[in-house]
């Protein structure tokens, strides 16, 4: 049974099954501690009941993982040097993957028992880069070789820059819905602008009026969607790197492509060996050789220098294949580490400073060829990430949602103040997921309160507010800390 999964014996299967499920409860944390901020307002609001809002959530959440694809899971993935990638069924490579779990998870649980609506996604990439550069320390590579920091400062930057746009653009909805002033017929204060406590002051009922209702639901459900859509890409390209870790000959290549894929990457080098040949000259200077002579045993590296050889590999492997299943296991593996390699190479060409727009674009083009073979995720796995992503949000919201309902501002929050914040969360994740760039649902919806509260002169509750950036900034030092330390340890001891 075990030898049919490609599972050599029955403590590599009890490994595999851990490191699974670490990675189902890191997502389904995951949905708890990020997805509370999806529906904090739609029943702070009292919008809907809270049973109806966290399954409403969930079922959204479930379906943003199912359909948004695996752009930003392989974003993430790709924070790692092309070495741990390649190497991923090494020790190592395990090692990265429990040791960066085990942070991600410890440090998420400690914010949400404290109530902090702090970021899972700013925890995973922490965790991220602190393996990387412990990766580089440990084979006396420098720090910079330690990291995609490309992709890393493309992360970074849209982490930082997600929150302060969520607070300048809700607090301009806002400020917009202030100057459109609907009165009721009854009173001369505009409902949208009130309270739950003042509905129910004015009304039997606590509901709030229909259109503000509609508008709360709908934006609930975006953000609900377009969290899954993003956050849940994280877990799919978790559990890819652990199948290729424990069983390779199965995932380390889509086993599914089609003969006209095969092609199209068949294509796709021979393409790249042109543009090598033509660039070789200026590669050459600008990227030295990754493998220093006294550096750890690694199984397989990636060098310019060897990039001919690549080619030549990959081409007399894909030659007259029509499926991937038509090579052992061993070429599998092989095909899978040329393919990465060969990609990294046409990163570093897309970066000389004299390459013409057009080549830039026609290279990017092959590298999404190149990589359609390793950058997949069976449909199995997106279903798992998303029940695991859609169970969670149904637990352990409630800490949350008080927090950004009335800890963030002096006074409750409003339906204007609510909508706002909500509508744009769902639309500044929703452009990333265009870009394939995470964002921190927790921070665009906080700072997206706390730019409703400054617009309508509310004022934010100092303490929570400094809680919340306390998190933001120690969540990355953290994360890196404590995933270097782990993975300094399972290497040591392996």
């Amino acid at each position: 049974m075990l030898e049919t999964l490609g599972i050599p014996n029955i403590w590599v299967g009890v490994s595999l099954a851990l490191a699974l499920a670490f990675v189902l409860a890191f997502e389904f944390i995951n949905g708890f501690h990020d997805t509370a901020n999806a529906v904090a307002t739609v029943i702070y609001t009292k919008a809907m009941s809270p049973y109806r809002a966290v399954m409403l959530s969930g079922l959204f959440n479930f379906l943003g993982v199912l359909l948004g694809g695996v752009g930003v899971a392989y974003t993430i993935v790709h924070l790692l040097p092309v070495e741990l990638l390649i190497n991923v069924d090494s020790g190592r490579g395990l090692a990265m993957v429990f040791s960066l779990l085990a942070a991600a998870i410890a440090w998420n649980l400690g914010t949400w028992y404290l109530g902090i609506p702090a970021s899972s996604s700013h925890t995973l990439i922490g965790a991220i880069l602190g393996v990387g550069m412990t990766n580089a320390l440990l084979n006396d590579l420098s720090v910079a070789q330690g990291v995609n920091w490309q992709k890393a400062l493309d992360v970074i930057l849209s982490l930082i820059l997600s929150p302060l746009a969520g607070f300048l653009v809700a607090g301009i909805i806002l400020t917009g819905l202030k100057r459109w002033r609907p009165v009721s017929r009854m009173h001369a204060v505009p409902r949208v602008h009130a309270t739950p406590e003042m509905r129910a002051d004015r009304k039997p009922r606590k509901k709030p009026p229909f259109w503000n209702r509609l508008v709360l639901v709908l934006s609930a459900i975006a953000v609900s969607f377009v969290h899954g859509s993003n956050d849940g890409q994280k877990g799919v390209g978790l559990i890819m790197l652990v199948l290729i870790g424990f069983v390779p000959a199965h995932y380390v290549l889509n086993l599914q492509a089609s003969p006209y894929q095969i092609v199209r990457t068949r294509d796709a080098v021979m393409h790249m060996q042109h543009f090598y040949q033509r660039s070789q000259d200026e590669l050459g200077h600008a990227a030295p050789a990754q493998t220093p002579a006294d550096a750890a045993p690694m199984p397989y590296y990636c060098e310019i220098a060897r990039t001919e050889e690549t080619i030549r590999n990959l081409m007399q492997n894909l030659k007259g294949i029509e499926r991937y299943t038509e090579l052992d296991a061993a070429k599998r593996v092989q095909v899978r580490r040329d393919l990465l390699c060969l990609d990294d190479m046409a990163r570093q060409v897309g970066k000389l400073p004299g390459l013409d727009p057009q080549e830039k674009a026609d290279l990017d083009r092959l590298r999404k060829d190149l990589t359609a073979a390793t950058e997949y995720a069976p449909v199995w796995v997106i279903l798992a990430i998303a029940m695991a992503l859609g169970l969670g949000t149904i637990v352990g919201w409630r800490r949350v949602v008080y927090t950004v309902g009335e800890r963030i501002g002096k006074q409750g929050m409003t339906y204007a103040q609510g909508m706002s914040a909500q509508i744009t969360a769902a639309l500044a994740i929703g452009a990333a997921n265009l870009y394939s760039l995470p964002v921190s649902t927790t921070h665009v919806l906080s700072s997206g309160v706390a730019g409703a509260m400054v617009a309508n002169r509310s004022g934010l509750h100092g303490g929570t507010v400094k809680a919340i950036l306390i998190a933001w900034v120690l969540t990355f030092p953290v994360a890196m800390l404590l995933a270097a330390a782990l993975f300094w340890l399972m290497t040591r001891a392996a």
